[in-house]
């Protein structure tokens, strides 16, 4: 009996533990969401990594968080936002979370591929990626 209970506890917090990281994993995820969707170099900052691996139009560059924060100001003003959605989330086999999404400003699309690292029990984003299609 007090096995059966041991095990109903012990499976009851693994789903706990499982849902919360799903829902910080999709809420961080969300929040980038939407400061891109808004064009917002400064709000996606907040989300960003202390050094942050950014890829815009195929040159690979590795930021501090107040250098991406330029780099993606201009990147906004020079492609202003006008739709952007996440397409598909998930982990890798690793455990490590990752987004990609459809970015559109006027007639270009990019491909946007944001992976997730957990620092000090907070996700932020370690390596973001603009690929035109």
């Amino acid at each position: 009996m007090k096995m059966r209970r041991f095990l109903s506890a012990f499976v009851f917090l693994c789903i706990s533990i499982h849902s919360f990281s799903t829902f910080a994993q999709s809420d961080v995820i969300d929040q980038v969401k939407e400061t891109i969707k808004a064009g917002s170099a400064k709000e996606l900052t907040k989300y960003l990594n202390q050094t942050v691996d950014v890829t815009l139009d195929g040159s690979v560059q590795s930021y501090s968080k107040a250098q991406a924060e330029f780099v993606f100001r201009d990147f906004f003003k020079q492609h202003p936002p006008s739709e952007f959605s996440i397409i598909h989330q998930g982990s890798s086999k690793g455990g490590q979370p990752f987004a990609i999404g459809q970015f559109k400003s006027g007639s270009e699309t990019y491909r946007v591929f944001m992976k997730i690292k957990v620092i000090n029990n907070q996700q932020l984003v370690h390596e973001i990626s603009f690929a035109k299609e």
